[in-house]
């Protein structure tokens, strides 16, 4: 990101009318939106610049200041200084702003002609963890986004086969915000199947809704593999609050839900058996997200 160039001062002519300095050049500055997918422009665009003062005019009149730039960025955004590496904003609330590069100011008109200044430049890296109350976490084809869809008015892409949200989707429930993460596997710790990019996600949600798909041959592995994987990324993701989702229990007989249900409890108290085919189910899911 770069500011905009100073404009340059004019210089007196003899028996002639002062010169007038030149105008600044424009900032460039962050906002904070909600929308999620606004780091989508940075795959096209690389270079964001502040418009360019005016050269000064006779009669001391000074050049038009350039226009400021402002970009907007996801809530939740980090932006970092690529060349040293730092941390220079964190983006958490809706509507903060922060001046990134200031423009250069203005050459100096009079007896001689001053050039104007360059703007402040930053190369950047942006970094997005999001922000959401509610995380729907587990492994691949889990059910989470069909979830998502019933109790939100999002529209994720839905199929039978692992990995169809391959970027996170949000919905939003009572004014509270889900986040459907995509399926963590074995070895997401240590990168396998964008496993890093998906925990990342996870780092400022709130709570966790951990779901596991009743067609399972095994819940507690399931249940073991995402914690384990979760605690080798960052120790702290194990602390958040967590309520255990049985998905799909439509597929299976009761008896097998119950089977699960009772296992689980071992793990977490909090364990609920959901089917997007059943309507109380769902409606006892909401009053638990709500409460």
């Amino acid at each position: 990101m770069r500011g905009g160039y100073g404009g340059s001062g004019i210089a007196k002519k003899p028996k002639g009318p002062d010169g007038g300095n030149g105008g600044n050049g424009g900032d460039v500055y962050v906002g904070c939106s909600s929308n999620l997918y606004l780091l989508k422009e940075f795959g096209q665009k690389i270079l964001f610049t502040a418009g360019n003062g005016s050269v000064g005019a006779r009669n001391n009149k000074t050049g038009k200041e350039g226009d400021d730039v402002e970009i907007l960025l996801p809530v939740g955004t980090s932006i970092y200084d690529k060349k040293t590496g730092k941390l220079i904003f964190e983006l958490n609330k809706i509507d903060e702003r922060f001046l990134v590069c200031k423009g250069g100011r203005g050459g100096l008109g009079g007896l001689t002609s001053g050039i104007g200044e360059r703007g402040e430049e930053k190369k950047l890296i942006l970094n997005l963890r999001l922000i959401a109350d509610f995380g729907l976490i587990g492994l691949p084809n889990a059910g989470k986004s069909s979830l998502l869809n019933e109790i939100t008015n999002a529209r994720a892409k839905v199929a039978n086969y692992p990995f169809t949200t391959l970027e996170p989707n949000l919905g939003v429930f009572e004014g509270k915000c889900l986040a459907d993460i995509p399926g963590l596997i074995e070895g997401a710790s240590a990168g396998k199947g964008l496993g890093i990019a998906f925990l990342k996600h996870i780092e400022k949600v709130e709570v966790l809704l951990h779901c596991i798909s009743c067609e399972t041959q095994n819940a507690l592995k399931d249940y073991q593999t995402v914690r384990h994987e979760l605690s080798e990324f960052k120790l702290e993701l194990t602390t958040k609050p967590e309520i255990i989702i049985l998905t799909k229990t439509d597929l299976v007989d009761l008896y097998y839900v119950q089977k699960l249900t009772k296992e689980l409890k071992k793990e977490n108290k909090k364990v609920i058996p959901v089917s997007i085919h059943n309507y109380q189910s769902l409606e006892k899911l909401k009053k638990l997200l709500n409460e």
